[in-house]
C-alpha cells in the first residue's frame, strides 16, 4: 500500500530530506523542488508533500498524510490525534522562560505577564507551578516584549541563546526539551502497518549509523 508523508518546510524538511536519501528512498525530486509542493518517491510507492508545521498535524489528524514529521513544540501547543511514534534527534532545542537579568518572573509573587508564541505551552507550565499568570500573545519578536515592559518575562524556543544574549536577556528555567518527532494517523498505523514499520526500520539504521 502507498505511503504519503507530510513534511514540514525549512530545516527539518531538508534534514528529513537528507535521512531519507541515507536510507536509500528516491527523493531526488525534493533536492531541487522549485515551488512544487508534492512529489512521488522514484524508488518507493509514497507520496512527500510539504507543509507548515500547524498543518503537518492537520493532515495527519485527517488522514491527508499517513506520516509526518514536525517538532515537538507543535506537537505540545497543537490538538494533536496522532500516534507519536520516533524522537528523530534533529531540530533539537528547548522552550525556556526567559526575562530581564534582575526580573525573574519566576520569584514574583501574585500576578505575572508572560509573553509568548505558545499560550497552551505557556499556560500548562504556570498553571503546574500555582502561579497566577496572564498569558499575552505574540506573534512577532518576543524578546522585545519584556524590554519594552510589556510582560515579566518570556516562553519561548531556545537553540543556541544568541538572540537572548543579544537582547540583554537570561534564561531562568528550562519547561522542556524539544525535537523532530515522527507523528502517524490512527487508522493509518492500522491499515499500513507493515510499510510505516519498515520506514521506521530505514530511519532509525540511519539514525544508528550518524551516531557511530
Amino acid at each position: 500500500m502507498s505511503l504519503s508523508i507530510a513534511l514540514t518546510k525549512g530545516r527539518l524538511e531538508k534534514q528529513t530530506v537528507e535521512r531519507l536519501a541515507a536510507a536509500g528512498y528516491g527523493i531526488e525530486a525534493l533536492k531541487d523542488k522549485g515551488r512544487q509542493l508534492v512529489f512521488q518517491d522514484q524508488v518507493k510507492d509514497i507520496r512527500y508533500f510539504l507543509v507548515k508545521a500547524n498543518d503537518c498535524i492537520t493532515y495527519v489528524n485527517h488522514g491527508v498524510a499517513d506520516i509526518g514529521v514536525v517538532g515537538k513544540d507543535t506537537l505540545l501547543e497543537n490538538m494533536n490525534e496522532t500516534y507519536e511514534l520516533l524522537d528523530l534527534k534533529m531540530g533539537c532545542c528547548k522552550f525556556i522562560v526567559a526575562g530581564l537579568k534582575d526580573k525573574n518572573p519566576l520569584m514574583k509573587f501574585g500576578h505575572i505577564k508572560i509573553g509568548t508564541k505558545y499560550p497552551n505551552v505557556c499556560r500548562e507550565y504556570f498553571q503546574k507551578r500555582g502561579m497566577d499568570v496572564e498569558i499575552i500573545k505574540i506573534d512577532g519578536s518576543v524578546e522585545l516584549a519584556p524590554i519594552l515592559g510589556l510582560c515579566d518575562g518570556i516562553v519561548d524556543i531556545m537553540e543556541t541563546g544568541s538572540t537572548l544574549r543579544e537582547n540583554g536577556l537570561v534564561v531562568f528555567d528550562t519547561v522542556c526539551d524539544l525535537s523532530a518527532r515522527l507523528i502517524v494517523n490512527k487508522a493509518s498505523f492500522k491499515l499500513k502497518q507493515a510499510e510505516i514499520s519498515q520506514l521506521l526500520e530505514d530511519l532509525k539504521k540511519v539514525m544508528e549509523d550518524e551516531s557511530c
